[in-house]
């Protein structure tokens, strides 16, 4: 029974943790833009090859 007088506040620590680091990354903009990233990779397939690189075959 005493181990619940531990366990319970340090529980209520890490959950409050977690929500300011969430609130804070939003409020940072981590989360503004979800639909470019995955847009962005097949646009690096265009890119000119790097000047030292070999071509296949």
């Amino acid at each position: 029974m005493g181990i619940l007088f531990v366990l319970v506040p340090l529980s209520l620590v890490l959950v409050g943790l977690a929500v300011g680091i969430f609130v804070w990354m939003a409020r940072s903009g981590q989360f503004d833009d979800l639909d470019n990233p995955r847009h962005r990779l097949p646009d690096d397939e265009d890119a000119p090859p790097p000047a030292g690189a070999r071509r296949r075959g």
